[in-house]
């Protein structure tokens, strides 16, 4: 298993900046992240759920919709 990842650390996995890491995570739709309790919790990526949102992402061509 992978060590878990925080936003600094998952977005360039991604290929996004961190902020729109943030803003996908408001809108729900980036990648699956876990939330530690507490008002303060940290946001943290699992690199597994981190391939299977590209996977499930992946487009042949331009014409293809965005899920």
């Amino acid at each position: 298993m992978k060590p878990l990842l925080d936003t600094k650390a998952a977005a360039p996995h991604i290929g996004v900046t961190v902020g729109t890491l943030e803003n996908w995570r408001v809108k729900g739709i980036g990648p699956k992240f876990i939330k530690t309790p507490g008002r303060t919790g940290k946001v943290l990526y699992d690199p597994a759920d981190i391939d299977a949102w590209k996977d499930a992402n992946r487009v042949q061509s331009t014409s293809e919709t965005a899920r």
